[in-house]
């Protein structure tokens, strides 16, 4: 059993899927993504596919009294876990590849999420359909920068904003001046704000093989 998760994960390293945030472990393209929480707000992704995206089956047991905020056009929806009134408050929230949400940790230590499911392949489009911001992650788990190695082409001035140690940090792509001042550099797990220019569709074509 050793030996076989060994070479699973040579493998999965092999085809550009390991990270130093999270662990991908892979058969058939099946595994999970360990991703840790930690006190106070993270902004995060689940970075595989599943049949159910919703927090009660992705998240069905965090830290007591765990929110989640996802973003949509009219504004954020919370969904808070109370283990002492049955679990999740909204557990249908679904949390979806390619998006990306504020996990809010209330305790002094750190958690950690697993997310299971397959690792997306073929031709995957992350679609931008309007101006603005967004929450957004690759829609494969791997660490990279965003363009170069994550295939984002981004348009005159879009804006990404990452958020990590409590801390946001902007990168913005102007064509004018060489590109990207630093093209972002995206983890396993890790989501961003965008801020789009104009409508767009993030396409990337992947297999582990």
């Amino acid at each position: 059993m050793r030996t076989k998760t060994l070479l699973l994960t040579a493998a999965l390293s092999a085809a550009g899927v390991a990270t130093s945030m999270a662990q991908v472990y892979s058969q058939n393209a099946v595994g999970y993504v360990n991703i840790t929480a930690n006190p106070g707000f993270n902004l995060v992704a689940n970075p595989l596919v599943q049949t159910d995206t919703s927090v009660a089956s992705l998240l069905p047991a965090p830290a007591q009294l765990t929110s989640v905020f996802k973003l949509t056009p009219s504004g954020f929806i919370q969904a808070t876990y109370d283990a002492d009134l049955g679990g999740w408050d909204d557990g249908s929230l679904t949390l979806d590849l390619g998006g990306g949400f504020f996990l809010y940790n209330p305790t002094a230590s750190a958690f950690t999420a697993t997310f299971v499911g397959e690792v997306a392949q073929g031709t995957l489009v992350n679609n931008i359909p309007a101006a603005g911001f967004s929450m957004r992650s690759s829609k494969v788990p791997q660490t990279g920068r965003l363009s170069a190695d994550l295939g984002y082409v981004p348009n005159q001035l879009d804006s990404v904003y990452t958020f990590v140690g409590g801390a946001f940090t902007q990168y913005t792509y102007d064509i004018d001046l060489g590109g990207w001042d630093e093209d972002p550099l995206i983890s396993v797990g890790q989501a961003f704000y965008l801020n789009a220019s104009a409508p767009n569709n993030w396409v990337r074509v992947f297999s582990v093989n």
